[in-house]
């Protein structure tokens, strides 16, 4: 079984780009027997030679490995931190801001950064680069319709301006879809844009060992330009900030050094 699962990975990897060895074994193996388990297949060399030869099962496949569980103004009182304090910030030094949201699953958080921004730059002058590892969340994204329970955490007045209801359903707003661009990327694997103001990456992370993570940090760092912000998670804490040329911000917020 353990060589059984060494394979897969290989395979995968060879296949998809994706290094399966760079997520906790336990949890990425206990979600993926679960899966094919339920397909009805009784190992990792049967699954395989399914995910080659059927794409719906290797789309499958990578939307079970990918974890998609987001919402608007996820974790609110950090987002009033970004309004309140990194946004001006930011604003002093420069009017159009380079924001990545990495690993942005089907969208809530790069349109909740695009809605706090317009409080300060018009919608038209903002541009949020959003990306993730699985096509079918950002092809959700792109649609910009979410369930009432996506949207709990967000205030009422943003609510009324940039929603509206569509039967079960909730459309945003055309004018803020236009500030984010969707792109497939793998963190893992993909090259990272340089000079950037901001990144958002949050609650990703915790799934990764400490040596994917640690080389993560280091990238992430590369890719902001001196006095960039770095956005993470409320279990993402960074312990040893200064290693990765940071130093915290606020909670959840690490700067880089000039």
């Amino acid at each position: 079984m353990p060589q059984e699962y060494e394979a897969f990975i290989i395979h995968i990897k060879k296949l998809t780009g994706i290094d399966l060895s760079l997520y906790k074994e336990a949890q990425m193996k206990r979600r993926l027997i679960s899966l094919y388990e339920k397909k009805g297949y009784k190992s990792f060399r049967v699954y395989y030679k399914a995910i080659e030869e059927d794409p719906n099962i290797l789309n499958e496949f990578l939307d079970r490995m990918t974890i998609n569980v987001s919402e608007f103004y996820r974790n609110e009182k950090r987002w009033k931190v970004l309004e309140e304090k990194i946004f001006p910030g930011l604003l002093n030094s420069s009017r159009k801001l380079k924001i990545w949201s990495a690993a942005c699953s089907t969208g809530e958080e790069p349109y909740t950064i695009a809605m706090v921004l317009s409080k300060f730059v018009p919608l038209s002058q903002i541009e949020v680069l959003a990306t993730d590892i699985d096509e079918k969340a950002l092809a959700r994204a792109k649609l910009g319709i979410y369930p009432e329970r996506s949207l709990t955490e967000i205030p009422a007045a943003m609510r009324a301006r940039y929603f509206s209801k569509n039967g079960d359903f909730y459309q945003i707003a055309d004018e803020i879809k236009r500030a984010v661009i969707f792109k497939k990327h793998n963190l893992l694997a993909d090259r990272f844009d340089s000079q950037l103001d901001l990144i958002v990456c949050r609650n990703v992370l915790i799934y990764f060992t400490e040596e994917a993570k640690n080389i993560l940090y280091h990238k992430f760092s590369a890719s902001l330009k001196s006095g960039g912000i770095f956005f993470v998670g409320s279990t993402e804490q960074i312990f040893n900030p200064a290693r990765y040329q940071f130093e915290t911000e606020d909670t959840f917020f690490y700067k880089k050094h000039r």
